[in-house]
C-alpha cells in the first residue's frame, strides 16, 4: 500500500495531570510505542515530578488533559502558546495507579479515536471531538 509523507507526519501527544505520577505517565508509556506517535508528559501541580513547560506545551500538537481542572490550570498559565495544540479532556479522575489495567483499557478507548492512521488522509485524528481552547 503507498502512503504519500503527509500520511506518516509524526504527531506529538502531551499528556497532562496533576503530579505526573500516575495517569498521564501510564498514558506516555500507553502510547510511547504506537506509529505515528511521540508522546511526552508532565503535572501542572508544584511538586510535579516533570513540570509542564512552555516549550512542551508549543511543541504538543494534542494536548490530552486528564480532568477539566487541569485544562484551566493550562489556559491561566499557558494561553499563549495554546495557539496551536488541540486540548481534550478525557476526564479520568485521580482513582488509578500507575499502569493499573482499568486505567490502561480507559485511556486507550479515550485516546484511541485521535490516533493517527495512514488511512485518514494527513496522519490526521481518525475521528473525535476538538475540545481546544479559543
Amino acid at each position: 500500500m503507498f502512503f504519500t509523507d503527509s500520511a506518516l507526519t509524526l504527531k506529538n501527544f502531551l499528556f497532562l495531570c496533576s503530579r505526573n505520577r500516575l495517569r498521564s505517565p501510564t498514558a506516555e508509556q500507553v502510547f510511547a510505542d504506537r506509529p505515528g506517535v511521540e508522546t511526552a508528559s508532565a503535572g501542572l501541580a508544584p511538586d510535579a515530578e516533570e513540570h509542564c513547560s512552555a516549550e512542551l506545551v508549543d511543541w504538543a500538537d494534542i494536548i490530552f488533559v486528564m480532568e477539566r481542572s487541569h485544562r484551566a490550570r493550562l489556559q491561566r498559565r499557558f494561553k499563549p502558546q495554546l495557539k496551536r495544540a488541540r486540548v481534550i479532556c478525557l476526564d479520568i479522575p485521580d482513582d488509578y495507579t500507575f499502569m493499573q489495567p482499568e486505567l490502561v483499557a480507559l485511556l486507550e478507548k479515550r485516546v484511541g479515536p485521535h490516533l493517527p492512521s495512514p488511512l485518514a488522509g494527513e496522519g490526521g485524528p481518525r475521528s473525535g471531538s476538538d475540545e481546544g481552547l479559543t
